[in-house]
């Protein structure tokens, strides 16, 4: 078993990976299963403190590490570049390195992005395919994708997309609310990807500790490497965002625009569908459409719980 740290438990997958590992508020060190977990966010562990980051790894005598933490705000990345660059990539290398090290045989998995890609493409991306960032934030989740690369740290990075849950702020929320409260939204069509439900990412985290534990050291080398994850299936947010409206009931209609006509400060994939033939024959994984689940009963009920 394993001394488990997970950075970023505020967050929507940290909140995921505490309802299904522990049940753990932040700062709250939980033995489960033989693992010692230890749940921290921005307050209980600043992850662009590498002296703190050191100390914390030191003390906990950890093993893994699970970082879902991010600077998320697309837009708002294009000014506050500092702070982009701080949390996704320096805070990145301060994990990697210091799990490297500090440890005979560390893991650290972190959580990456489908804006690595420009999105000009016509097919599913995989692994391998040339990274193109357009953006501050791709471009800081890509520079901190090759910090831990270098490290010399076992490392699993997961690359997602369109992410969203009951916790925090994310595209589901925004108009489930928007559809109790106006006639009709307008919403880009022709942006392509995939949903991912934070719950199902944690399932699949979980998969890859679980068999990165029990496996022998040149087996966990191995599983080393980048992968992508997110819901099965293909659509534009129009199409994500007429399920969520028939979801919550409300005759709210949602109209399709062009990307040209709801302008963004940073530039969005139009094209961001991620192959995931690699993580399902490596770790056995078996993904859900992303229509089950939101049109999950328990989704919605536990939403409706967090107002």
């Amino acid at each position: 078993m394993a001394n488990i740290l997970i950075t970023g438990s505020n967050g929507q997958l940290g909140n995921e990976m505490r309802s299904i590992w522990a049940d753990g508020a932040p700062g709250m060190e939980i033995k489960k299963n033989a693992n010692k977990l230890f749940f921290t966010d921005v307050s209980e562990l600043d992850i662009t403190d590498r002296g703190a980051v050191e100390r914390f790894v030191s003390k906990g005598k950890i093993e893994i590490v699970v970082n879902c933490a991010a600077y998320t705000a697309v837009d708002k990345a294009e000014d506050d570049i500092k702070m982009a660059t701080a949390v996704n990539v320096e805070a990145a290398r301060n994990l990697a390195e210091t799990m490297a090290t500090l440890n005979s045989s560390p893991l650290i998995i972190h959580i990456s992005t489908d804006y690595v890609f420009d999105g000009k493409g016509y097919k599913p991306y995989r692994e391998d395919d040339i990274c193109n960032p357009a953006g501050v934030y791709g471009r800081t989740k890509h520079e901190g994708e090759r910090e831990i690369q270098k490290s010399g740290c076992n490392y699993v990075i997961i690359r997602t997309s369109w992410l969203y849950s009951t916790y925090g702020t994310n595209f589901l929320k925004t108009i489930a609310r928007l559809a109790g409260e106006k006639e009709s939204l307008n919403v880009v069509f022709d942006q392509i990807g995939t949903p991912t439900y934070a719950g199902d990412l944690a399932r699949a985290i979980d998969t890859i500790v679980r068999k990165y534990i029990g496996a022998k050291s040149e087996e966990q080398k191995q599983l080393c490497g980048i992968y992508h994850f997110s819901n099965e299936g293909v659509c534009s947010w129009y199409d994500f965002a007429k399920e969520i409206v028939a979801q919550t009931g409300s005759n709210c209609i949602v109209n399709p625009v062009t990307s040209e006509q709801f302008p963004t400060k940073a530039p969005r994939p139009h094209y961001s569908v991620l192959d995931k033939s690699k993580i399902k024959a490596t770790f056995g994984i078996e993904i859900p459409h992303w229509r089950v689940p939101v049109a999950s009963k328990v989704f919605w009920k536990n939403l409706e719980s967090k107002k």
